[in-house]
């Protein structure tokens, strides 16, 4: 194993039994068919686990929504592009030579599924703990320097929400409107819609969640100026 994966490993706190998973783990569907896709869908699951997990542990007096937005800003795409970046993973991922020359390997979609990927990597080889070990090693941190559940700052989708609930509005609804370029590099345009008020707004990114996030942002940013914050 080089020296590369073996720093990872190190920053992970996490020595694979199985070296073929951490493999698969960084390995994008551009690069062939041992790819780590299916990883990344496990992975997703036991990092929300794993999460919530820890949050219950810190915030005791936090309700259940606070705690479902402070988890849904620490496993959000640039919060995982940002724990990527600090495992160095841009330097060991294997893409096509096409799509690293198209800056795949500094994607914040392919780096953010590449930590979920490893989760679930980690969950097969040694199980749950070792899971959950990781993330607290990642994020514990920045969980036990915040005072409260307060102190992360709401997502879009989460604002727009509660903007709409507080005026008993029915909550938005998405939709992909076009997937443009190929399958390992896509594009994804999503409208967000609140019928009841006749709004509507697009949103661009490189994943679905992405675009989401910047339709529901479009729209809040668009109802709080046409009707204010009250």
């Amino acid at each position: 194993m080089n020296a590369a994966l073996e720093d990872l490993q190190r920053r992970l706190g996490h020595r694979f039994q199985r070296p073929e998973l951490l493999s698969r783990a960084l390995t994008h569907r551009s690069y062939g068919a041992d790819h780590n896709e299916r990883l990344e869908f496990l992975g997703d699951a036991v990092l929300s686990l794993a999460v919530s997990s820890l949050l219950y542990e810190r915030y005791a007096g936090s309700d259940e929504g606070d705690l479902t937005r402070v988890r849904a800003h620490l496993v959000r795409e640039a919060s995982l592009h940002k724990l990527a970046l600090g495992l160095g993973l841009p330097a060991v991922l294997k893409m096509s030579d096409g799509e690293a020359r198209g800056g795949g390997a500094q994607r914040p979609s392919i780096l953010a599924d590449a930590v979920e990927a490893l989760l679930g990597a980690a969950y097969i080889d040694a199980g749950y703990d070792a899971a959950l070990g990781i993330v607290r090693r990642l994020l514990g941190d920045t969980i036990a320097t915040s005072s409260s559940a307060g102190d992360f700052a709401k997502d879009a989708k989460t604002a727009l929400q509660e903007w709409l609930q507080a005026r008993r509005y029915a909550v938005p609804s998405y939709r992909i409107v076009a997937t443009r370029g190929q399958a390992h590099a896509q594009t994804f345009e999503v409208e967000c819609a609140v019928p009841a008020l006749d709004v509507a707004e697009l949103g661009v990114g490189r994943s679905r969640r992405a675009a989401e996030q910047e339709a529901a942002r479009r729209l809040l940013d668009r109802l709080t100026a046409e009707r204010g914050k009250s």
